[in-house]
């Protein structure tokens, strides 16, 4: 089954008023130093959805595709009023830290000089993005409870409002010269931070600098029009004076190139990026289980209110040890438990004799011994007989989040005349909430 496009992307580009956008676009990449290989070819043609980048001839690993140099990037630093965001950097500082880049799109957008506008032109229409945050919340939740995404939406709405209403919009009234009123809208906010999040890049910290703020998103042109994949067959790479993007497996002639965007869950491609891969094409997949939840299922088997205060008192000290907390969560792969010491630390913490408890907690968790079984997908049958039946109960309580059972995505999917008749959200939705289950159903089998 073929993936997804990045963002399906329609007609009327944002730029407007070039009858070729992608003439336009070459010619504009020509001006500023972008170099393509002969060997690619920005089209519609040969790609999933949308405009992408095509291979014209074979490539080999290691091939330069494209390099973009850095002074065709769009960033808050390249912009046209850089020197002012810059200036008022300690004003614009928001939780996102994506507020300079976002003033930068508003004003290059309305400028008809902007350097970037050929650039533009391949965008997608903004009133038309994909993105869950667009979607009626009826709809939303109807078609992604159980999922992790309403909730990550509704955070992300909320947020935008207030970075809106308290930084960005003060700021273009105390400019009205570099902003005019079109721009001045929460509605158009919001698409772009809905585009920054499926478009920008952010470059990697070197190892020095992991303890400073993250480096500013950033709009690479010509690498976002790569479309996602998690096979994918190119990486971009940084260097001083370039960005440069090369193929990692051999690229067939009329084979699409894709990049990837990291190790991303359907939940988190949608949520982001506005699109999943179809199951089971999506090979780092997850699902969540609330860490309220394996606690709910660690509550069912107490009996008396001695078991449940001394369960809480539990759940405290791995508050403690930072192992958990109201809203975190255990991350499930295929294969492997992404916070696997989270969750193994939980399990022996909830499940151990009161006594070890009691010892285990005046030594404040640590312990000299050998190390416990993982938890990979082949060792889950080696765990203690307590620690399989609460993770089997926090399964279950998880499946329970969701509208429906498995068997009823089993069926839509298998039935290949009423799937296409789901609208491209409702296909969406099915294909993240299939691919959720089907982690959760095999810990079922794997803990009974």
């Amino acid at each position: 089954m073929a993936t997804q496009a990045k963002r399906p992307r329609v007609a009327g580009p944002v730029g407007g008023g070039d009858a070729d956008p992608v003439a336009g676009f070459l010619s504009w990449c020509q001006r500023v130093g972008l170099e393509l290989s002969p060997k690619v070819a920005v089209s519609r043609q040969g790609t999933v959805a949308g405009y992408g980048m095509v291979a014209q001839e074979s490539v080999q690993p290691g091939e330069l595709l494209f390099a973009v140099p850095r002074a065709a990037l769009l960033s808050q630093h390249t912009c046209s009023i850089g020197g002012l965001l810059e200036q008022e950097r300690g004003a614009l500082q928001s939780q996102s830290g994506w507020v300079p880049l976002l003033l930068a799109l508003l004003h290059e957008l309305q400028s008809p000089a902007s350097s970037w506008r050929p650039y533009f032109a391949l965008w997608p229409e903004l009133g038309r993005m994909e993105h869950p945050m667009f979607w009626p919340e009826e709809e939303r939740r109807r078609l992604l409870q159980g999922t992790g995404v309403p909730e990550a939406v509704e955070k992300d709405l909320a947020n935008i409002r207030s970075e809106y209403y308290s930084i960005v919009l003060p700021f273009m009234e105390a400019h009205p010269d570099l902003f005019n009123p079109r721009v001045r809208s929460l509605e158009l906010y919001q698409q772009l931070v809905a585009l920054v999040m499926a478009y920008s890049f952010q470059e990697p910290l070197e190892e020095e600098e992991d303890e400073k703020e993250p480096n500013s998103p950033l709009m690479v042109p010509a690498a976002d029009i790569l479309n996602h994949l998690a096979n994918h067959n190119a990486n971009l790479e940084y260097s001083a004076n370039y960005l440069r993007m090369v193929a990692t497996q051999p690229i067939p002639k009329g084979h699409e190139i894709f990049n990837t965007y990291g190790q991303m869950a359907n939940w988190q491609l949608i949520h982001m990026y506005g699109f999943v891969e179809p199951y089971p094409g999506n090979t780092d997949d997850t699902a969540d289980i609330q860490m309220v939840t394996v606690r709910e299922a660690a509550l069912q088997g107490t009996k008396v209110e001695a078991e449940r205060l001394l369960l809480y008192e539990r759940w405290d000290f791995l508050c403690k040890l930072e192992m958990v907390g109201e809203e975190g969560a255990f991350v499930i792969g295929r294969e492997e438990v992404l916070t696997e010491e989270e969750l193994m630390t939980t399990l022996k913490v909830l499940c151990m004799p009161a006594e070890e408890f009691r010892e285990f907690k005046d030594q404040d968790g640590w312990r000299d011994e050998r190390e416990e079984d993982s938890l990979t997908i082949t060792n889950i049958s080696k765990l203690k007989a307590s620690w399989r039946q609460l993770l089997r109960d926090s399964v279950l309580l998880t499946l329970q989040t969701y509208a429906t059972d498995l068997k009823a995505e089993q069926d839509l999917l298998s039935n290949e005349e009423v799937y296409a008749r789901l609208s491209c959200r409702e296909q969406q939705a099915l294909q993240l909430r299939y691919g959720q289950k089907m982690i959760l159903h095999q810990w079922l089998e794997l803990t009974s």
